[in-house]
C-alpha cells in the first residue's frame, strides 16, 4: 500500500457505510475462525463484550486469521501472491478515491476503521509477519523472535486499544508486552506442531545454551534438557506478561474486561505448559475453562 494512504477519517466512504451488513459478516467470519482454532489466546474475551465492541473485534480477528491462513494454509506457491492481494485490497479501504475493497475480511474492517480511527500500519504489519514466515523458519536470538512478535502479535493489541478509544503511547507499550507474551505462549504450546511444519520458534541461542538439538523436537516426549529449556521460556513469557498486565488497571468497563481476558488466556496457557511438566511434545498443553475463568476474575479484579 502506498505510504500516502488516506488517514482513517478519510477511509473509503463506500466501504465505511457498512453495506450489506458487514458487521454481521465480520462476526460470522470470526466465529468460523475461532471454531477452527480454539486454542489461540487472543479471542478469549470476545463473546463477553457488548455488541458494539464485539463486531469490531470480530472484524480484526477475521482479518488476522485470513492473513494467517494465506501464509500457512494456502499452497506454498500462492502465499505471497495472496498476501500481496490482501495488502492491495487494504489500500483500497484507506483510499477514498478507490473502488470498494473486494475481499469480505477487508470490507468488514471499514466501520471499525472509520469509527475508531484505526491507522493502516497494524494491518500492514500483520501481513508482513506472514510474508516473513515464508522466508524465515528459525530465529537466532530472543531479540530476533521478539522482533517477529512486533509484526505478528503486537499490532492486534494496538488495534484493540483503538477500538476501545484507549490508545495512548504508554498503553501501547504495555499492550506490546502483553501481546508478545501471548505470542510466545502460543509458540511454546505448539512446539511440536510448528516443528512438523518446518518452523522452530525456540531461539537457536537458547537451544544451544540448554544443549537441546533440533532433532529432539521430533521425539514423542521431551527429555530433561528440553523441559529445562521450556521452563525457562515459560518464566520469561510469564514475567513479560506480568509487566504488561498493569495495562488492565488503566482501563474501565468493557476495555478492562477485554484486556483482562487476553491476559488471563496467556496466563492459563503458560500454566497449562507447566502443568504438563514443560513437555510440549507428548500433547499440546491447553488450559481448562475453570483456570481461564479464575484468571479472568483475578486479572479484572486486581487490574494487573
Amino acid at each position: 500500500m502506498p505510504a500516502t494512504a488516506a488517514p482513517p477519517s478519510a477511509a473509503n466512504p463506500a466501504a465505511a457505510a457498512d453495506p450489506a451488513g458487514e458487521l454481521a459478516t465480520a462476526a460470522a467470519i470470526t466465529a468460523g475462525a475461532a471454531a477452527q482454532a480454539p486454542g489461540e489466546n487472543f479471542p478469549v474475551a470476545l463473546r463477553l463484550l457488548p455488541g458494539r465492541y464485539r463486531y469490531h473485534l470480530a472484524a480484526l480477528y477475521g482479518f488476522a486469521r485470513s492473513a494467517d491462513d494465506m501464509g500457512d494454509e494456502a499452497p506454498p506457491g500462492e502465499r505471497l501472491r495472496l498476501l500481496d492481494e490482501l495488502e492491495a485490497d487494504l489500500g483500497r479501504l484507506y483510499d477514498a478515491a478507490s473502488p470498494m475493497p473486494r475481499l469480505g475480511v477487508v470490507r468488514a474492517l471499514a466501520p471499525m476503521v472509520a469509527r475508531c480511527r484505526v491507522p493502516a500500519q497494524p494491518f500492514l504489519d500483520l501481513i508482513q509477519a506472514n510474508r516473513q514466515d515464508q522466508a524465515v523458519s528459525r530465529y537466532q536470538s530472543y531479540e530476533d523472535l521478539a522482533g517477529y512478535c512486533r509484526l505478528s502479535a503486537n499490532p492486534v493489541g494496538r488495534v484493540v486499544l483503538y477500538i476501545f478509544g484507549a490508545a495512548t503511547p504508554d498503553r501501547e507499550a504495555l499492550s506490546d508486552r502483553v501481546c508478545t507474551a501471548l505470542q510466545l505462549a502460543e509458540h511454546w504450546q505448539d512446539v511440536a506442531e510448528d516443528y512438523r511444519a518446518g518452523r522452530i520458534y525456540l531461539p537457536q541461542a537458547d537451544l544451544a545454551r540448554f544443549g537441546v538439538s533440533e532433532a529432539e523436537l521430533a521425539g514423542p516426549s521431551a527429555g530433561p534438557r528440553l523441559r529445562e529449556l521450556m521452563a525457562f521460556e515459560v518464566r520469561r513469557a510469564r514475567d513479560l506478561l506480568a509487566e504488561g498486565a498493569v495495562l488492565t488497571g488503566t482501563l474501565r468497563g468493557a476495555a478492562r474486561a477485554a484486556v483482562a481476558g487476553y491476559v488471563a488466556g496467556g496466563r492459563a496457557a503458560l500454566a497449562a505448559i507447566a502443568a504438563a511438566g514443560y513437555d510440549p511434545l507428548l500433547a499440546t498443553p491447553r488450559p481448562g475453562k475453570r483456570r481461564l475463568a479464575a484468571e479472568l476474575v483475578r486479572t479484572y479484579a486486581t487490574g494487573r
